[in-house]
């Protein structure tokens, strides 16, 4: 629970200093890898974003967090950009890359597979519709626990 609360007011945190800016908070994540706690924010802005744009929204944000102390335990802030295979969690992001590749995964089997790749074809009344191959599937979207763009590394042999 107490985990729910941090990330709630992460967010807020995150929220307050884009407002007006060209960034959008993709994604915050509050976890434990290796022993060290780790708040992450993924942002993202058209044209993608830069080392240095990272770095001015993590002064300001951890500005705010050092101000409204959300977090109990010591902990260390990243802030990046979400990559080439960013989630995709909002349903604008579902319209936004519609016409791109991407990977699906369900918390439960949808036509005997918790696992896809294919085109996303649309998303409407919180149905992901993607064409997998020969074959057109409707995804709940409260039935996915992750999705993400699908990057190809197309390397030709001769570029080797």
């Amino acid at each position: 629970m107490q985990k729910i609360l941090i990330l709630e007011k992460a967010k807020n945190i995150a929220e307050e200093v884009l407002k007006g800016k060209p960034y959008e908070l993709v994604d915050v994540e509050f976890v434990k890898e290796g022993g060290n706690w780790y708040l992450r924010y993924y942002i993202d802005k058209p044209g993608g974003v830069t080392l240095n744009d990272c770095q001015e929204v993590s002064e300001e944000i951890s500005k705010l967090l050092d101000i409204y102390d959300p977090i109990p335990q010591s902990y260390l802030l990243e802030v990046s950009s979400p990559g080439v295979e960013r989630p995709l969690k909002k349903d604008s992001d579902f319209i936004r890359f519609k016409g791109s590749e991407i990977e699906v995964k369900t918390y439960e089997p949808i036509s005997g597979k918790k696992s896809f790749i294919g085109v996303l074809e649309d998303f409407s009344n919180g149905v992901v519709v993607l064409k997998e191959k020969d074959r057109v599937i409707n995804i709940p979207k409260d039935k996915i626990s992750s999705a993400r763009l699908k990057f190809n590394f197309n390397f030709d042999e001769q570029e080797r």
